[in-house]
Order: structure tokens, then C-alpha cells, then sequence
């Protein structure tokens, strides 16, 4: 464990990087093609020796697939409660300012997701 705290952040992130490249069954290479990033700037954020900046963490969260948020959290970027509420938010406000759903299926679909969100273990 280094006296750094900033190193710490850097190699959780790196090492959730390659966690989600290996489970895409994605090379290095590979990565760095659909990223627009270059391979060796890849290895050095695996391995926590540099820290991308929020357009490389997108271009990254493009190329692996997943939400650019959860890479930004990993970051320090963001603050995941206030990424889980804002989501949270996100979906009740979708879901009220639809057109297409009567009052009763916005119910219906809100009383479903309160359901979900209740028996979710994350914070």
C-alpha cells in the first residue's frame, strides 16, 4: 500500500480498467483501438503510473461498454451517492415525464422499480 493516497486511487482504477477489459475478453491492443487511446498510455493507467482525464475515462468507457460515470467514480471524479441519487432521480423522472404511459402504467413501472431499488445491496 503506498503513503500516497492519490497513487491508491489511481491503481483501484487501473485495476478496475483491467478487470472490465479482461472480462470484454479485450487485449490491451484491442482496447487502445476502440478507445482512440494509445496502447502504452493504456498500460501506464492499468498499472496506476498516470491519471486520465475525464475525455480519456469516456473514450475508454465507450470502448469497454460501460458508463462513463462508473469509471469517473473509480476515478475520484465523481462521488458515488451522488451518482446513485442522481440516477435514482433520473429514472422517476423519466418515467413521470413519458407521454406514452397512462397514469396507471407510470405507477405501475415506479412501484416496480421502488422494488428493485429496496432489494438492491449497493449503497
Amino acid at each position: 500500500m503506498s503513503k500516497n493516497p492519490l497513487n491508491d486511487l489511481g491503481s483501484s482504477l487501473g485495476d478496475y480498467l483491467r478487470e472490465q477489459r479482461q472480462a470484454a475478453k479485450l487485449s490491451l491492443r484491442q482496447l487502445s483501438e476502440l478507445a482512440g487511446v494509445s496502447n502504452p498510455y493504456l498500460s501506464q493507467i492499468e498499472r496506476g503510473l498516470k491519471r486520465p482525464s475525464a475525455e480519456i475515462l469516456q473514450q475508454l468507457a465507450k470502448g469497454l461498454e460501460v458508463s462513463a460515470e462508473s469509471l469517473y467514480v473509480k476515478a475520484g471524479i465523481l462521488d458515488a451517492e451522488v451518482t446513485h441519487e442522481a440516477s435514482h432521480t433520473d429514472v422517476r423522472r423519466a418515467v413521470a415525464d413519458d407521454p406514452h404511459l397512462t397514469a396507471r402504467q407510470k405507477k405501475t413501472l415506479l412501484d416496480i422499480y421502488e422494488s428493485y431499488v429496496e432489494d438492491d445491496p449497493r449503497p
